[in-house]
């Protein structure tokens, strides 16, 4: 599996993907999920991929190298849209040359990209292509997209992350989601790639691949879960005493206790097991009895 994310901010983009790649316990190995497309002043983009390897690579083949060449590639694309159309394109071909053999061994089409990039004369933009070839695209409302393992990055990220946040900030929560996935999940690992676009720069400038025996990212793995530690720790026990402004009716309403009956030998029996009334059911029947 992988995990990748993509940010989109007013100061430019943020992309991160690690490399980790396996096929069962025995078959771990390291591939790039992330690809650069650069004509320095013209356009720069970057797309990352999750799924099926043999799948995102094929889609990267024909894209590369594409069956019809009279078709839009990614450096004839005006548009950052265009160019997402371009890479469902190139989904929808390989789908249609591999789908079917797939399915007669058992496997799933299944493979996902992140594009996210800026062409001369218009804004920087990020988008999601899913297996279908189908994309949507990020808003101010959802500034960020995810594929592959997700759930674990993403808590962080939706409390943190807002357009305006600054790109630093948003590469850092962007490693702090990618240290949580990495202490949950197995399947995603180092090194990690990142690259942090600033707006209307139309070139890379700021990429870093990230080891074991990176500084800032072992600080941030060693920092975050110590000032977890620390805030969990200053967050109150719960508090069990009665509240006594609650009333005792409302406080049992939902309660179901089940209590053994003494028997007449004094034994608790199992099967005489019955549901004890709630104070709910208590009420109700001393109402109906008046």
């Amino acid at each position: 599996m992988t995990y990748c994310v993509g940010m989109a901010v007013d100061d430019g983009l943020v992309l991160l993907s690690d490399t980790r790649t396996n096929a069962g316990v025995d078959h771990i190995s390291t591939a790039r999920k992330m690809s650069v497309f650069e004509q320095p002043g013209e356009r720069m983009l970057v797309l990352m991929g999750a799924g099926n390897l043999s799948l995102t690579q094929a889609v990267l083949h024909e894209l590369s190298e594409p069956a019809d060449p009279s078709q839009p590639t990614l450096w004839s694309a005006p548009t950052m849209a265009d160019a997402a159309r371009v890479i469902g394109r190139a989904v929808r071909c390989v789908h249609q040359r591999e789908a079917e053999a797939l399915q007669e061994f058992g496997v799933d089409f299944n493979c996902s990209f992140i594009l996210g990039g800026q062409i001369a004369g218009n804004r920087p933009r990020l988008f999601m292509i899913y297996s279908a070839g189908n994309f949507i695209e990020s808003s101010a409302v959802n500034p960020y997209f995810q594929i592959g393992e997700a759930k674990y990055g993403k808590p962080i990220i939706d409390r943190v992350l807002t357009p305006s946040t600054p790109l630093d900030e948003a590469a850092k929560c962007a490693l702090i989601s990618m240290d949580s996935t990495l202490r949950s999940n197995l399947s995603v690992g180092l090194p990690l790639d990142l690259l942090v676009y600033e707006k209307d720069t139309l070139r890379v400038t700021r990429f870093v691949s990230i080891d074991q025996d990176n500084a800032y990212f072992e600080m941030i793995h060693r920092t975050w879960g110590e000032r977890l530690r620390q805030v969990f720790g200053e967050i109150p026990d719960p508090d069990w005493q009665v509240s006594p402004n609650v009333p005792a009716l409302q406080r049992e309403r939902a309660l179901v206790l089940y209590r053994a009956p003494v028997g007449a030998d004094g034994i608790e029996h199992e099967h005489d097991v019955k549901p004890a009334q709630t104070l709910a059911q208590a009420e109700k029947g001393k109402s109906q009895r008046r």
